[in-house]
This record gives C-alpha cells, sequence and structure tokens, in this order.
C-alpha cells in the first residue's frame, strides 16, 4: 500500500488509535475487551486503505499512456465499479463508473481510466463532485472533443440511517466539450450504456 498523504500537524497512528477507543466507550463498549483489543488498529489500518487516494495523484496515472491513433470514433468504458466513502457520514456509497470520450488525435489506455477513476473514489467525497472531477481530468489530459461520465450508486448512508431508503439509487452525469453541445453524440453515449454487454 502506498503512504498516506498527511495534512500538516496531522495525528499519528496512536492518536488516531485512541479516538477510536473514545468513539467505542461514547457508544457503549468496551475497548479493553478482547474483541475489540485490536480494534483500534485495524480501523486505522482500514481508513488507510480506503482513503489511499489522497496519497495518489490521478493525473499521474494517466501520463506516459497517451498514444497517438488516427482513431475519432467513440470510446466507452462501462461498468467500472468504485467504491467510496461519503464526507458526510464517513459511509459507503458504492457503484458503476461509466466513463466515454471521444478522441481529438489521441487514445488513453483502458486500464489507466479505472486507475483514475480509483484515485478519486478512494478519498472522501461526494458523488456531484466524484463526477466532475473524472470528467474535468480527462478533459485536461486527453484533449479530447469530449468526455461524458455517469456514476450510478447505493449510499449507505440513505439506506443504513436517516430515511432509510433501501432501493435508492443516485446518478450523476457531466458531460464536456461534443457531448454537451452536441445532441447525437449524447444520444449514442446514452444508446451504448444502455446496450448490454458484448
Amino acid at each position: 500500500m502506498r503512504a498516506v498523504r498527511k495534512a500538516r500537524n496531522a495525528p499519528g497512528s496512536e492518536q488516531v488509535e485512541e479516538g477510536v477507543r473514545i468513539l467505542l466507550r461514547h457508544i457503549g463498549e468496551e475497548p479493553e475487551r478482547e474483541g475489540l483489543l485490536r480494534t483500534p488498529a485495524r480501523v486505522v489500518r482500514s481508513y488507510e486503505f480506503l482513503t489511499r487516494g489522497y496519497g495518489q495523484d490521478p493525473k499521474a496515472a494517466i501520463n506516459g499512456a497517451l498514444f497517438v491513433e488516427d482513431y475519432q470514433e467513440m470510446v466507452i468504458f462501462k461498468n467500472l465499479d468504485f467504491y467510496s466513502l461519503c464526507e458526510h457520514h464517513l459511509l459507503p456509497f458504492m457503484g458503476m463508473a461509466h466513463v466515454a470520450y471521444l478522441p481529438k488525435n489521441r487514445i488513453v489506455g483502458l486500464s489507466k481510466l479505472a486507475r483514475m477513476v480509483e484515485i478519486y473514489a478512494r478519498r472522501l467525497q461526494v458523488q456531484e463532485r466524484l463526477t466532475t472531477q473524472i470528467a474535468n481530468t480527462l478533459m485536461e489530459q486527453l484533449d479530447p472533443l469530449g468526455v461524458a461520465v455517469v456514476l450510478e450508486a447505493e449510499h449507505l448512508c440513505m439506506r443504513m440511517r436517516g430515511v432509510e431508503k433501501q432501493n435508492s439509487y443516485v446518478t450523476t452525469s457531466a458531460m464536456l466539450g461534443v457531448f454537451r453541445t452536441n445532441t447525437e453524440s449524447r444520444q449514442e453515449f446514452m444508446t451504448l450504456l444502455r446496450k448490454g454487454g458484448p
């Protein structure tokens, strides 16, 4: 696992573990009992893993994987699963990302698209920001004719607490370049999105 980016004056692992013990006491548990003795350390390692995107540069994930190619039709990458944490409750939200771009004169390695989605998702997020971060970075790094991103996700903060709506899903989209200005391009993307797998 890569090193987690530390904010200035960030507490060390031992302080965070003590914070977990405080939380356990707050909810009525005994952090000294056998089953919970190692829980604070596990929680720290878990959050370092779940938020490892802070220590990674999504733009660097693309660098070196851009190729000049005479291809000017839509490239669409569907059903990229992602997992993130809601910044409001620190509860998971997860789902599928669908990413498309219309190349101008450069294509990108497909695994790099998946990596970039992963880096942004592994931060405290709201789905709306996650969607636009992916789209804006692709537009900036690829300089394509357009980028389209759709995220579909279930939010445990909606299902486990609050309104407890068990079958709720959230869909967000970002359309840039020709996907925003050209109805036909946008419609083609939406049609391909609804179409099944290979």
